[in-house]
């Protein structure tokens, strides 16, 4: 089975987009921005696992059925963090 052959400029791309979004997480962590902090260092962790789960593991250029089961996996994550905040929420502090 022969996959799919990703040009070296599209790692060095990525690489390079994960660097700046790095650098981005450290420039903002700076900033206190109250409860938006959390918000901002999420968007950005997303947008780096995005880019690692697309290109670095290869996702972009599967079968749909990898898609699904990867859709599975982020649907059974959100669940877990849904009860975990719950969970929080509801205690009486």
């Amino acid at each position: 089975m022969a996959g799919h052959r990703v040009p070296l400029r599209i790692y060095y791309t990525i690489f390079a987009a994960l660097l700046v979004l790095t650098a981005t997480t450290v420039y903002a962590a700076f900033f206190d921005l109250g409860p938006l902090n959390n918000v901002v260092a999420m968007t950005i962790a997303v947008a780096k696992a995005l880019l690692v789960v697309l290109y670095f593991m290869h996702l972009r250029y599967s079968s749909r059925i990898t898609w699904l089961f990867a859709g599975a996996g982020i649907a059974w994550l959100v669940i877990l963090l849904a009860l975990t905040v719950s969970d929080y929420i509801s205690r009486g502090w």
